[in-house]
Parts: C-alpha cells; sequence; structure tokens
C-alpha cells in the first residue's frame, strides 16, 4: 500500500500571512488537528498544528516540560507564544514524503520525525496529506484486501512469482504464506515485506527455494 492511496487529497491550507485567529477558525470550522502552509508557489513552508495554537492561548504561564511535549520537533515555545501570524507559529520546514512512497515508511517518519501527519508532495506541489489516523484506519482493512495487496503487489509485482507458487492465507492480520520462491535470499525477504502490509499483525512462513546456492 502506498502513500497516495490513503492520503487525503482535498486538503484544507493556510498561508504565512494568515493571522493565527483566523488559522485557529479554519482548524475548528473543518474539524482539522493541522495545516499545511504553503507559500504562493503553492510549496509547503511549514505546517501549524493544534498544539502550535495551544501554545499561544497558554501563554507564558507553563512553558515547561507539557508545552515541550506537546510541540513537535525543533520549534521554540517563547516564539509561538509572541507569534501573531500562522509563519511565527509553524513548524518549519515541514517534514513531506511522496506519494508512492510505502505506507510504512511514512509511519515510520510519523515516529522518528514525532509529527501527526505529513504533507504528501509531488514535484514540489501538495497534492494530498497523511494522518496518523488514516494509517491506523488502514489496519481495519479486511482479510481478504490484506490478502489481495501480498498477492498482488508482492507476489506478484515485486518477486514476479506466477500464480499458483505462493499460497497466502490471512485470518484476523495473521498471515500464513507457503510455496516455492526463486532463491534463499527470497525465502527471508518475502515475509519481511509481507510483514510491512498495513494489517498484517503476524507473518508465518513455510517458503522453499527453487535455487540452493552451495559454497
Amino acid at each position: 500500500m502506498k502513500v497516495c492511496d490513503l492520503m487525503t487529497k482535498d486538503v484544507v491550507s493556510a498561508s504565512p500571512e494568515m493571522s493565527l485567529r483566523e488559522a485557529a477558525s479554519l482548524l475548528a470550522d473543518k474539524r482539522i488537528s493541522g495545516l499545511p502552509v504553503l507559500n504562493e508557489a503553492g510549496e509547503v513552508v511549514g505546517v501549524l498544528s493544534e498544539a502550535d495554537i495551544l501554545v499561544k492561548a497558554g501563554g507564558s504561564v507553563h512553558r515547561n516540560r507539557m508545552l515541550a511535549w506537546l510541540l513537535e520537533p525543533n520549534v521554540g515555545v517563547d516564539d509561538k507564544i509572541r507569534a501573531e501570524t500562522v509563519a511565527e507559529a509553524m513548524s518549519a520546514p515541514a517534514v513531506t514524503v511522496a506519494p508512492h512512497r510505502p505506507v510504512y515508511e511514512a509511519a515510520r517518519l510519523m515516529v522518528s520525525e514525532n509529527v501527526n501527519r505529513l504533507p504528501v508532495v509531488e514535484d514540489g506541489k501538495l497534492i494530498g496529506i497523511l494522518t496518523r489516523a488514516d494509517v491506523v484506519r488502514a489496519f481495519t482493512r479486511t482479510d481478504a484486501e490484506i490478502a489481495e495487496e501480498i498477492n498482488s503487489e508482492i507476489v506478484r509485482r515485486t518477486f514476479w512469482l506466477e500464480p499458483g507458487r505462493i499460497a497466502t492465507t490471512v485470518t484476523d492480520g495473521h498471515v500464513v504464506i507457503e510455496g516455492e520462491v526463486e532463491t534463499e535470499a527470497d525465502a527471508e525477504v518475502l515475509p519481511a515485506l509481507v510483514a510491512r502490509v498495513p494489517g498484517v499483525v503476524a507473518v508465518e512462513a513455510d517458503l522453499h527455494p527453487r535455487v540452493v546456492l552451495t559454497h
């Protein structure tokens, strides 16, 4: 599954010059938790989140570990408290992702960068946004949908194995893959790729290489 399969294409965005009051109204009206910030060329220059607004609303009374925990990385609490515009309050530079990257890479990026959303950028332009909620929803797919992705995207398109070489069974996210692959390396890599498919909770593999290298 790719980022483009899960992302929201109709993205609500803000401009750097927008006031925080306007941005807060936009977040509330649209019932969203963050906004990518675009310059006049349509390029993503930052992200404004509810946490950024919360810092401004909270003022200087509780500028301690709690605010530091709420904020996304590389932002100064003092600067955000003084902010009047989106440009002054947003987190920048924005952490972005390309539309054709695997979802597991996006999830890993969210965790490593401690962000809740990723603007999706192609050729320098914003084309969508992926949130943690989108990734979580991918885990609610049916077993049949998970099996279809494994068979079509991994077994056929990645390993070029003809139908019938691999049997895939999925039960409550638990995947069993059995059959013949080309090499010993394929027998190791295929289960690792299957484990990264959204919705997969465990993988049991019984794979036999057609070609065994002797040393």
